[in-house]
């Protein structure tokens, strides 16, 4: 009798451990991938400032000096894009991300003149980032005071 309760706490114990270790390599997971992302998302952001203000505070004279860095960080934008499409683990974040790059990419080529027209993708763009970064968690909307 005494085996058999020393072989079955034996077992229990090593349950309890396993569980115990697979939820701290979960944990630890998770934290990578929010770093990555984070990384990703801060260098998207980033570019993406950068193309708004190259597209929007365009002079009139069309130059081959404010194209050709029009065209690069374009490019760039593209790139990072594609840095949160392999990094981000939800679909809705890889869309809004696609979404927003093509709409800064349409104000870079001169084919929108109002910056609000970036704000519905941008705020999509954040409101995914920060879901695929903490899932189950709802972003706050300004107010420290109410859920949302």
């Amino acid at each position: 009798m005494g085996v058999a309760l020393g072989a079955g706490g034996s077992l229990f114990g090593q349950y309890l451990v396993s569980r115990a270790s697979t939820r701290q390599l979960e944990v630890q997971e998770s934290a990578a991938h929010r770093a990555e992302l984070k990384d990703a998302v801060l260098k998207f952001v980033r570019i993406a400032s950068q193309v708004e203000k190259a597209a929007l505070t365009r002079p009139d004279a069309d130059g081959t000096t404010a194209d050709d860095e029009s065209s690069r960080l374009v490019d760039d934008l593209w790139l990072a894009q594609a840095e949160i499409d392999l990094a981000a683990r939800s679909e809705p974040l890889r869309g809004a991300t696609y979404r927003y790059a093509v709409r800064l990419a349409e104000a870079a080529r001169g084919e929108m003149s109002d910056a609000s027209a970036l704000r519905g993708p941008q705020a999509e763009f954040m409101d995914a980032a920060y879901a695929d970064m903490w899932p189950g968690l709802r972003r706050p909307d300004g107010d420290p005071g109410s859920p949302r």
